[in-house]
């Protein structure tokens, strides 16, 4: 089954309303030749109305950085799933290695974003992957493995057919260190394993997987080519129309030549 490469941009905490609009005029400048490939963009949440408002009608879609598990309630500074559908986004990242180190978000509590995701009408982005220390340990596929398990217990086969995996190996998350494709196609088809060996075969051949460290237009085309890499989670060169728009291009390229 050929499955769109899906390229998304996590501005993280960079361009606040006024900047994010101005980034998103340029996106939609530079992205309009790009209709092969899925896109989105996850801004601050208090740039998502700017930037939603600005890529309507693209095709590029708007996606929350993270989520609270609950509705509402005395959660201060948290933004609920609910919240981010009303200011228009479509998506979120859940899981991210940032608010795992940083922010002390557990597997369980990954496991209850999720489900909060869902909740709330959002196509949730799964970040999973190893630090450093659990790769040098051997034990990067059985981290990534107990990951995704706790994350998708409680799920429906149905929720899991719209997941997207981000594949992060937190070593190379801004570090300019980059897995080789050799190495990031391993542990995707590992993940694409462990969907096969637990659901029907219509799940590893539709959930798409995002590698997700240090990618940027010259190291793109190389890590999209490989059989199991259905796009990227892209940081800092997201932050620029240019260094965006040449993963896009990449992106594009491969899909092309390969039916991705």
């Amino acid at each position: 089954m050929s499955r769109r490469l899906f390229i998304a941009g996590n501005w993280k905490m960079h361009k606040g309303p006024r900047d994010a609009d101005a980034l998103a005029v340029e996106l939609k400048r530079a992205l309009v030749d790009h209709p092969s490939v899925d896109l989105a963009v996850a801004p601050p949440a208090i740039s998502i109305p700017a930037v939603v408002a600005r890529l309507q009608h693209t095709g590029i879609a708007v996606a929350g950085q993270d989520l609270h598990d609950q509705v509402s309630g005395a959660f201060t500074g948290a933004i609920s799933g609910e919240m981010l559908a009303q200011a228009g986004a479509t998506h979120v990242l859940v899981g991210h290695s940032e608010r795992r180190a940083l922010f002390g978000d557990t597997d369980q509590i990954v496991a209850a974003k999720l489900q909060a995701a869902f909740r709330a009408g959002l196509l949730p982005i799964l970040c999973v992957g190893e630090t450093l220390s659990e790769r040098d340990a051997g034990q990067a596929e059985a981290v990534v493995a107990r990951q995704l398990s706790t994350a998708l217990s409680s799920l429906s086969i149905d929720q899991v057919l719209t997941l997207t995996i981000a594949y992060e190996p937190v070593w190379a998350i801004g570090t300019g260190r980059t897995a080789s494709p050799a190495q990031a196609q391993e542990m995707h088809a590992s993940i694409r394993g462990w969907l096969a060996s637990r659901y029907p075969r219509e799940v590893p051949a539709t959930v798409r997987i995002q590698y997700g460290g240090s990618v940027k237009g010259s190291n793109a085309a190389g890590l999209l080519s490989q059989p199991d890499i259905d796009g990227a989670l892209v940081g800092g060169a997201a932050l620029t129309a240019d260094s965006f728009q040449a993963i896009v291009a990449a992106a594009a390229q491969v899909g092309a030549s390969s039916g991705h």
